[in-house]
């Protein structure tokens, strides 16, 4: 277990305490505004007022759709000062997953933008209708579905309620007891599955603070940096490994509401941002932008869930020297692994990292039995990381959490004898050829170093002979030349037989992206097939 004493552990001691550290060091850079540590802790404990005086009670679970910037960072840190659970909402969900997480986690408010890239949110709550113990519906916009109020209106105070009004906690304040501990739940983040709809993770103050703190330390974080992260604070990478990594450290957060590569670029050099965050996907897009060698970058550090090629590029071609790996997921808040800034740069670019401390982590075989060092297993993990459950999902949670506390992961890694840790790739997604277990990441990896790809993306299809074999779609470096036959009699002669790609696709992009720029390898396998005629 983390020690309590290590860090703070709730919202309200976590802000308190970097507040009184560093009051003038900005705390968000974003596109609705800029604000210090100081001025934050002001709209923070504006919004707990409100909150409060709206009767939102401690262990209330608020929906929020909204894109990053200091609005969302207030209102996330406004709800834990309360003892309120936050729960935040994908704003790439369509009607059917954003009825689904309003209805699924019974939400007694909900904050949402009525527009954002393309989405018609107040559309959508019309056409969903009234959503059973919604007490509140607060939109950031103009657009005002029924019984809706606007924010600002909202925030001064004169927003009616959707039911009867229920008095709720006084507000935080210095002479007030904190109404959270560090044992309550802070967060109910949404996380695909195998199931048709997404599962909350549910997620505890000193889980998330926790693991920011510690993550936070890693990657070398120091008061007054400044830290770059587009990655959404829908996700816990953007919720507790930016907004709540910076809150620990007293480090300006420099953010975006959408990744565009250039934009970045420019407000890294810009803003002087000392690290950013990001995977594989944003690294190379900002690798590979025709506008970096336009750029002076006051990168230092980094972290990124990213292959072993793509870690020594940001070393190399960003100058980020102090660059680590990292390795987590959403139901152990997240990160279990990560590299730490300090320790020898071959180590760090091979992205074998260390479990974080107090964590004990097991690499298992099909018979949950734990391997030796160096054998390929699921990676298994117990401790202060781990979530407390899925919201209203026993079966499911018992499925992945055991009555021990073990975490099943899903994730296929080995530990060396060192116990450093890592990750091989998604047990989902390892293509088995002819008995052989090959891992996309690696292929990819290998594909990576290509001097005309771009970025490349490996799926396993059926095969009559051999059970599956590899097939890669690639996009090529603009101005580069090389056809699929070339592709793959190059990977051929890098990599065992057995894993290189038998089909390869050149493409202008991939289908089905993730907001928060991940690869989706499910409707890519099947648009492979459809290539290849196997659904027919």
């Amino acid at each position: 277990m983390l020690p309590h004493g290590l860090c703070p552990l709730t919202i309200r001691a976590a802000l308190a305490r970097t507040v009184a550290l560093v009051p003038d060091v900005e705390a968000v850079v974003a596109g609705d505004g800029r604000v210090t540590y100081a001025q934050l802790a002001d709209g923070v404990g504006s919004l707990a007022a409100a909150l409060a005086a709206s009767g939102i009670r401690p262990g209330d679970r608020v929906g929020m759709c909204l894109p990053n910037g200091v609005r969302w960072v207030e209102l996330f840190l406004a709800l834990g000062s309360v003892g309120a659970v936050a729960v935040p909402i994908n704003t790439r969900f369509r009607q059917d997953e954003f009825a689904f997480a309003c209805r699924h986690s019974r939400l007694a408010a909900l904050f949402t933008v009525d527009r954002f890239l393309g989405q018609d949110f107040a559309a959508m709550l019309r056409a969903i209708g009234p959503v059973d113990g919604l007490r509140q519906l607060v939109v950031l916009g103009t657009d005002l579905p029924d019984g809706a109020v606007a924010f600002d209106a909202w925030r001064m105070g004169v927003a009616p309620m959707h039911g009867p009004a229920t008095p709720g906690p006084a507000p935080p304040g210095p002479a007030t007891p904190d109404p959270a501990t560090p044992d309550d739940l802070l967060l109910m983040q949404y996380t695909s599955g195998t199931t048709s709809f997404p599962k909350g993770v549910l997620l505890t103050h000193a889980n998330m603070l926790g693991n920011a703190f510690v993550s936070g330390c890693r990657i070398g974080l120091r008061a007054g940096d400044r830290f770059h992260s587009a990655r959404p604070f829908f996700h816990v990478s953007g919720s507790t490994l930016s907004v709540l990594a910076c809150l620990q450290h007293g480090v300006t957060l420099v953010t975006m509401d959408r990744f565009d590569a250039a934009a970045a670029l420019r407000l890294m050099e810009d803003e002087r941002c000392t690290h950013f965050s990001g995977n594989d996907t944003m690294a190379l897009m900002l690798l590979n932008d025709p506008s970096r060698a336009d750029r002076r970058l006051h990168l230092r550090g980094a972290w990124a869930a990213a292959s072993p090629t793509v870690l020594a590029r940001i070393v190399d071609e960003l100058g980020a020297t102090e660059c680590v790996a990292g390795y987590g997921l959403s139901e152990s808040s997240p990160n279990i692994a990560q590299s730490c800034w300090w320790e020898p740069l071959e180590i760090r670019t091979a992205a074998r990292m260390r479990p974080q401390p107090g964590l004990a982590v097991e690499v298992r075989g099909p018979d949950n039995v734990a391997l030796a060092p160096g054998e390929a297993g699921e990676i298994t993990v117990r401790g202060w990381t781990v979530m407390r459950g899925y919201f209203d999902r026993p079966e499911e949670t018992a499925a992945t959490l055991d009555a021990a506390g073990w975490l099943r992961t899903g994730d296929l890694g080995r530990l060396g004898t060192d116990g450093r840790l890592e990750f091989l790739g998604r047990l989902r997604d390892i293509v088995r050829v002819g008995g052989e277990n090959v891992s996309p990441a690696e292929v990819e990896d290998v594909l990576h170093r290509h001097p005309a790809i771009r970025q490349a993306a490996v799926v396993g299809v059926p095969d009559p002979r051999l059970q599956e074999i590899v097939v890669a779609f690639v996009i090529l470096n603009d101005g580069a030349n090389a056809d699929a036959a070339s592709i793959m009699a190059w990977a051929q002669a890098n990599m065992a037989k057995y894993k290189a790609p038998r089909h390869v696709w050149v493409v202008d992009a991939f289908e089905g992206m993730t907001a928060s720029s991940k690869i989706q390898k499910k409707p890519m396998a099947a648009q492979a097939r459809r290539l290849l005629g196997l659904d027919a």
